[in-house]
């Protein structure tokens, strides 16, 4: 087995002229090279009630581990005032790294997870949707295991706030997915941290529900460290998960075959 991060290591030289394009030590060790610790990406659709919320949550938990981070918002394609709404917040806020890209058209999360990856610049990256579904003490626990491992895997502990059909799914879904996989991972449907270079490097290559699930499995495969944490306070409100489409399904079956085709590979 590789061992993650550290297989990429690699040497560089170039001539002069490609000095002025070029960056040796991103070159020789792409996990190094970043201009703050986490980048942030807000998915935002119609979420103009709740949007700013998300924003102020998120530089609270920020505040509380002391890292360095950015935000990169993509509304995908609103038809409230989201956009304005997050066009005023970042006009309040001039001191903190924001940004946003506002789509013509629907792209779909799982493309602007990807997209949001290339626009940030920091070492880790992670997923906040902008409901404001999660707690400030949440992201605390999972910000706060940043440089522990090259994944960050939150797990929530059972609420009675979950419903119970979402928490069964939920359960069997990871079941699953352990058992084809070989993992001991509780929770593929959290937001889980990685480092950025490996989403660019791995991003998913399904547009519906378990994108995370196929990125993850791929990066424990290739021997990358993961820490998973308990989260909580966990009021998970609108989980996608609770909310399948047919499209999530074909894409769920999707991931479950390319990770079982990978573990037959492994053993062969």
């Amino acid at each position: 087995m590789n061992n993650g991060r550290d297989y990429w290591d690699a040497s560089a030289a170039m001539s002069i002229a490609a000095q002025s394009r070029h960056n040796a030590a991103a070159i020789a060790a792409p996990y190094d090279v970043h201009l703050c610790d986490l980048t942030l990406f807000v998915s935002c659709c119609n979420e103009e009630s709740s949007i700013e919320a998300t924003l102020d949550t998120v530089i609270d938990a920020m505040k509380v581990i002391g890292k360095s981070y950015e935000i990169i918002i993509i509304d995908d394609a609103s038809k409230d005032h989201s956009v304005e709404r997050v066009r005023r917040y970042i006009d309040a806020h001039p001191d903190l790294v924001m940004v946003l890209r506002a789509n013509k058209e629907n792209k779909g999360l799982a493309q602007n997870y990807i997209d949001a990856a290339f626009i940030g610049s920091g070492q880790y990256y992670r997923l906040v949707c902008g409901n404001n579904a999660e707690p400030m003490e949440m992201m605390a626990d999972v910000f706060g295991a940043l440089g522990e491992a090259d994944i960050i895997a939150p797990y929530y502990i059972p609420s009675l706030q979950r419903h119970a059909q979402q928490s069964f799914f939920s359960l069997t879904y990871s079941w699953l997915l352990n058992l084809i996989s070989g993992n001991r991972i509780n929770d593929y449907n959290g937001r889980h941290v990685h480092l950025r270079f490996n989403v660019l490097r791995w991003h998913p290559n399904t547009r519906g529900a378990g994108f995370q699930a196929g990125l993850l499995c791929q990066l424990l495969a290739l021997g990358f460290t993961c820490k998973q944490v308990p989260c909580r306070n966990a009021r998970r409100q609108a989980d996608r998960l609770g909310r399948l489409t047919f499209s999530d399904m074909l894409s769920i079956l999707h991931i479950i075959a390319e990770i079982g085709l990978r573990r037959i590979a492994e053993l062969f």
